[in-house]
């Protein structure tokens, strides 16, 4: 597993307050994938309600912080597929 899925993981587990009401899987290109459901957050790639897309610099700068998931998916860093309303859910605790 790479250095860049590790610390996300610690990072979103970090800022979950246990489980989260859906499934997200985050694919960071070149890296890998994290999975964010009711068992937490973890390295893995199962089947998720959403899929949210991004390169590493995208995803590290949304987890500090410093990029807004919503902008990012307006400006086409952050791709979606799947259901927008539980990408907006998990969006809102990122913020």
């Amino acid at each position: 597993m790479s250095d860049v899925i590790n610390k996300a993981v610690e990072t979103l587990s970090a800022k979950m307050d246990g489980g989260f009401d859906g499934s997200v899987k985050f694919v960071i290109e070149d890296e890998g994938a994290i999975m964010v459901d009711n068992a937490g957050v973890r390295a893995g790639d199962e089947e998720a309600e959403c899929t949210m897309t991004a390169d590493a610099d995208t995803f590290e700068a949304i987890l500090d912080g410093d990029l807004n998931p919503t902008a990012a998916f307006m400006s086409g860093k952050l791709s979606v597929d799947g259901d927008m309303g539980t990408a907006m859910k998990l969006g809102a605790v990122l913020s």
